[in-house]
């Protein structure tokens, strides 16, 4: 941490606190340079993530949104909740990594489609039907023989 008084960028935490709300650290800092003593508070940044839509139009990122859309292609499906939690959760992973502020809906959707084909390949096809926008047999065709190529 920079020193306020001399600019060094060593010093040593002396006291460590927490507010009360346990959201904010405090910590006593002193100089190793010219040894007086400075106080820095410590927040967690909230992470937020914008979604790039098709449409070009920005919203704020919603794990909801991504859990119902999920949870709607393995509707019916032999897939329990835990397994749809964890194929949001690393999508989230995989973003966060990522260390992005705005993402594209495509981008999101491709993660999808990638992990349901390993979960289970009807979910899988139920998506792809909605996120690629089959428009008739012959769309859906084509994508159960990319398919069926890949296994």
């Amino acid at each position: 941490m920079k020193c306020c008084f001399c600019g060094n960028n060593s010093s040593n935490v002396v006291e460590t606190r927490r507010t009360d709300d346990g959201q904010i650290v405090r910590r006593r800092r002193e100089c190793k340079s010219c040894e007086k003593r400075f106080t820095t508070y410590e927040a967690m940044k909230p992470y937020s993530l914008e979604v790039i839509k098709s449409d070009g139009s920005v919203e704020k990122f919603s794990r909801d949104k991504l859990v119902k859309g999920v949870s709607k292609a393995c509707e019916k499906r032999p897939v329990d909740k835990k397994k749809i939690e964890n194929v949001v959760d690393s999508i989230e992973a995989t973003i966060t990594e990522d260390n992005r502020d705005k993402i594209s809906t495509e981008i999101i959707g491709e993660m999808v489609m990638e992990r349901l084909k390993e979960l289970d390949e009807v979910a899988y096809m139920r998506f792809a039907s909605v996120y690629r926008s089959f428009e008739d047999i012959n769309s859906f065709k084509k994508e159960l023989e990319h398919l069926n190529s890949e296994n």
